[in-house]
């Protein structure tokens, strides 16, 4: 019974291995270098007196101010839709691609300045440390996954 199990989950594992793949190339090519390139913005003091502050704000305003370019981008990405729908294709998807890479620098930058004050807070740490588990899960598989599709092309 278990091995009819494992042959009816291979197909989604790998769907769901690919759509994982690319999360993690995004997050990898984006969050990362893009909150970095952000970050070089604190060579301006006032941008740097605005990191600090950021950095000592207490931790439900550190979730606040997380959470802010997700809320602030939704308007952004209807608006993207809209143009979609209206037939306007390239600035649809120009739109969705600014606002995504817009948000995943700010994104990736606040969680930098205020990831202290985060994991401070229970249930945020609880799903922090979650992701960094599921991630760490999904990559090893994908390792093993790699390993087996290179050996199918040799």
């Amino acid at each position: 019974m278990k091995a009819v199990w494992w042959w009816i989950w291979r197909g989604p594992r790998a769907v769901l291995l690919v759509v994982a793949w690319l999360w993690f190339f995004v997050e990898e090519w984006g969050w990362h270098p893009l909150a970095a390139w952000l970050g070089r913005f604190t060579r301006w003091p006032p941008w740097a007196r605005l990191e600090a502050r950021i950095a000592q704000a207490p931790p439900k305003l550190a979730l606040v101010l997380f959470l802010v370019p997700v809320v602030a981008l939704f308007p952004v990405k209807l608006l993207a839709l809209a143009l979609l729908h209206g037939g306007h294709t390239a600035l649809g998807l120009t739109v969705i691609a600014a606002a995504k890479l817009i948000g995943t620098a700010v994104g990736g930058r606040l969680f930098v300045l205020t990831e202290p004050q985060l994991m401070q807070m229970p249930r945020f740490a609880r799903a922090v440390r979650w992701w960094r588990d599921t991630r760490a899960r999904v990559k090893l598989a994908l390792d093993h996954w790699r390993v087996r599709v290179r050996a199918l092309f040799r």
